[in-house]
C-alpha cells in the first residue's frame, strides 16, 4: 500500500505485512468511490455500535480491503479509548487513512449526517403530533435484522481477535465486569490495557531484536517528534477554535440563557462520556430530566427509541433532547438552532480526538507493549460489544426488561409474559438471508422493514 499523506503534510506508511495474505490492503480508492462507500455506511449504519462496527468492517476490510485486519482493530482499539461514539470515530480514521483531512471530514459527516437529518425530522413529527406510530411500525422489522448484524460483528471480530486464552479471560472478564457488576466503561477498558502492557512476553531491550523493529518504524513515519508535537498542536488549537466558537458566539451576541446551556451541557458530556451512547445515557437522565427539566423520563425513552430505530450513532439522541427543549423555550426557529448546536458541540470534538491521535495509531501498534496494551483492549471491547448485544437483544425481544439486583450483582432480567414472538420470526429469517445465503445488508434491511410493517398488524 503507498503511503497516504494528510493535508498537515504528514506523510506515514502502510503496517508491516502480515503473514497471512488476506491482510493486504487493496489500492487507495478515488475520493469519489471512497465518498459513495461513507454515505452508503451512513445510510446503512443502524442498530448501535455494534452492527455499525461490524457494517464498516464488512465494507472496509472484507469487501474493498482498504485497511487491513490489524489496522482495523488497532483503530478500533484506539477509538473505544476516547469519548464519544466509537463507530463514527473509527469511520473518521478510516477516511483520514485513505484521503488525510478531506477524507476523515467526509467519512465522519457522511456517518452522521443521514441520520442527524431523520432525527430532525421525527424529532419535529414528534413536537407537532407527540406520537410516531407510523414510524414504528416502519421500523419493526429493522430491530431484528440489527440483532442478527450485531451477531455476526461478534463473530468476526471475536475470532481475529480473540487469539489465545488471556485474550478469552479479558473478554469474558469484561463482559461479567459490565453486565453484571455495572462497573464503568473506562475502568473496564483501563484494566484491560494494564493487563496487556504488563503480561506481554519478553522485554524490550536495547540492540535487540525488538528495539530495533520500533526503530525502523520511527524512522518509517518520516516525521520528527517535533515535527509531530507541533503539527498535533496546531491540530488541538484550531479543532478548539471550531469547537467553541458558536459557544463564544452565544455569549457575545446572542446572549440566549437556553442555547448557552445546552452548548455548555453538551460540550461537557462530549469530554466524559466513554463508552457511547449506552453510557451517556446515565448523564442526560440524571441532568437532562431532573436538573434542567427539558424532557421528561418517558420523553427520554421516546428519543431513544427514535435514535436507536433510524442510521447514525445512537448518541444522536442529544439531538432530540436539543431540539425538543429548543422547541419548548422559543419555537421552531429555538428547536432547529438548538439542535444545530447539540450536534456541533457533541460531533466536532470527535474530530478533534481522531485528527490530533490518528497519526500516533500506528506507532503505538509497533511498540511491543503498546501493542499488546492494544490487543487487550480489542479483546475487551469483544465483551463490550457482548454485552451491547445482549442488552439489545432483550430489549427488541422483550416489551418490558427490568435491573435486577442481587447484593453487588445487578443484571438485567426480561419479564417472560411480555415476549413478542413477532420478534424471533424475524430475526430467524434474518439470520437464515445473513448466514445462509450471505445477502447483503442493504437487502436484509429492506426485507427485514417490510416484513415488519406486515407482522404489525398481527396482534403480538
Amino acid at each position: 500500500m503507498r503511503p497516504v499523506k494528510d493535508t498537515n503534510g504528514w506523510s506515514w506508511s502502510a503496517v508491516n505485512a502480515m503473514s497471512n495474505a488476506d491482510d493486504h490492503p487493496q489500492k487507495t480508492p478515488s475520493f469519489i468511490s471512497a465518498l459513495l462507500q461513507w454515505a452508503r455506511i451512513g445510510l446503512l449504519s443502524f442498530g448501535g455500535p455494534a452492527a455499525q462496527i461490524a457494517l464498516m468492517h464488512r465494507v472496509v476490510v472484507d469487501e474493498k480491503r482498504w485497511l487491513t485486519e490489524s489496522q482495523y482493530l488497532n483503530a478500533l482499539s484506539f477509538c473505544m479509548l476516547l469519548p464519544g461514539p466509537e463507530a463514527m470515530q473509527l469511520a473518521t480514521y478510516a477516511g483520514w487513512r485513505l484521503h488525510g483531512t478531506r477524507g476523515g471530514l467526509a467519512a465522519g459527516l457522511l456517518f452522521v449526517l443521514p441520520g442527524a437529518l431523520v432525527v430532525l425530522a421525527l424529532a419535529s413529527v414528534y413536537a407537532a403530533f407527540g406520537s410516531l406510530p407510523l414510524v414504528t411500525a416502519l421500523f419493526f422489522g429493522i430491530k431484528a435484522a440489527v440483532l442478527v448484524i450485531v451477531i455476526e460483528a461478534l463473530i468476526r471480530i471475536s475470532k481475529r481477535a480473540l487469539t489465545g486464552r488471556v485474550h478469552l479471560f479479558i473478554a469474558a472478564t469484561a463482559f461479567i465486569g459490565i453486565f453484571f457488576l455495572q462497573l464503568p466503561f473506562p475502568l473496564i477498558i483501563a484494566v484491560a490495557a494494564a493487563t496487556g502492557f504488563f503480561l506481554m512476553s519478553g522485554v524490550v531491550s536495547e540492540g535487540g531484536g525488538a528495539s530495533g523493529e520500533v526503530a525502523a518504524s520511527n524512522v518509517s513515519t518520516r516525521v520528527s517528534r517535533r515535527g509531530m508535537l507541533k503539527n498535533t498542536v496546531f491540530t488541538v488549537f484550531v479543532w478548539l477554535c471550531i469547537w467553541f466558537a458558536p459557544l463564544v458566539l452565544l455569549a457575545v451576541v446572542a446572549q440566549h440563557d437556553l442555547l448557552s446551556d445546552i452548548g455548555l451541557f453538551f460540550s461537557r458530556l462530549a469530554v466524559v462520556t466513554f463508552g457511547g451512547a449506552y453510557a451517556v445515557l446515565a448523564y442526560l437522565a440524571q441532568d437532562v430530566v431532573t436538573q434542567f427539566g427539558w424532557l421528561s423520563a418517558g420523553e427520554m425513552m421516546d428519543g431513544l427509541a427514535l435514535a436507536e430505530t433510524t442510521p447514525g450513532p445512537l448518541i444522536l439522541v442529544t439531538e432530540f433532547v436539543g431540539f425538543i427543549a429548543g422547541f419548548r423555550d422559543g419555537g421552531w426557529p429555538t428547536g432547529f438552532a438548538a439542535a444545530a448546536l447539540t450536534l456541533w458541540v457533541t460531533f466536532v470534538p470527535c474530530f478533534l480526538w481522531i485528527f490530533a491521535g490518528a497519526p500516533y495509531i500506528e506507532w503505538i501498534a509497533r511498540q511491543p507493549r503498546l501493542r499488546s496494551a492494544l490487543t487487550a483492549i480489542t479483546a475487551a471491547v469483544v465483551g463490550v460489544m457482548l454485552n451491547l448485544s445482549l442488552w439489545f437483544a432483550l430489549h427488541v425481544f422483550f416489551r418490558q426488561v427490568n435491573l435486577t439486583e442481587a447484593g453487588v450483582l445487578a443484571y438485567w432480567q426480561p419479564v417472560w409474559s411480555t415476549l413478542d414472538w413477532r420478534v424471533p420470526v424475524l430475526t430467524a429469517i434474518c439470520a437464515l438471508l445473513v448466514f445462509v445465503w450471505h445477502w447483503g445488508i442493504a437487502r436484509v434491511l429492506l426485507v427485514a422493514s417490510a416484513l415488519g410493517v406486515l407482522l404489525q398488524q398481527i396482534p403480538g
